[in-house]
């Protein structure tokens, strides 16, 4: 089995990348460490989609968590973030879902496919994202022993301890 110590992001690759990229600006200072799900530039013209998600399916057997960046294009992106979600669930990794309009709670964007699965949401700021990846998992993990499901977001005063 592989070690898994890797962060998978999926995202609207059209129209997010710039989240994307601040994020990876911020593992070099930050400890945080990604699995580049989308470095498929030269994929995209010449492989069919069936290679392209054998190649993601080798990176999500490397990740220990699962971050979606959720923006305005997200919930209707059918081709490879849905699959890349639905992979996720099935492989039962801690789900953070990181609204890219602010929204500390789960909001008409969110996805349907992940809507009733369990995860977590939060804002897109560094400080709480890396709050979750640290925390998360120990509750995904937990929460998954008692049955529960569903969306999960932080209380306020997670937030104030972070100075958000």
């Amino acid at each position: 089995m592989a070690y898994r110590n890797k962060v998978y992001v999926a995202f609207d690759g059209d129209n997010d990348m710039r989240y994307y990229e601040l994020m990876r600006g911020w593992s070099v200072k930050d400890d945080f460490e990604f699995n580049d799900a989308h470095d498929l530039h030269s994929a995209r013209d010449s492989s069919t989609e069936e290679s392209i998600k054998k190649s993601l399916m080798d990176r999500f057997k490397n990740s220990k968590l699962f971050i979606l960046l959720i923006g305005e294009h997200t919930k209707n992106l059918t081709k490879f973030v849905k699959w890349e979600i639905e992979v996720a669930i099935r492989l039962d990794l801690p789900i953070i879902a990181v609204n890219l309009n602010g929204k500390r709670q789960d909001d008409a964007l969110m996805p349907a496919v992940l809507r009733d699965e369990l995860h977590i949401t939060v804002p897109y700021k560094e400080k709480i994202i890396k709050y979750a990846m640290d925390n998360w998992p120990d509750y995904d993990e937990s929460y998954r022993g008692d049955g529960k499901k569903g969306g999960y977001s932080y209380k306020d005063k997670v937030y104030e301890s972070l100075g958000l």
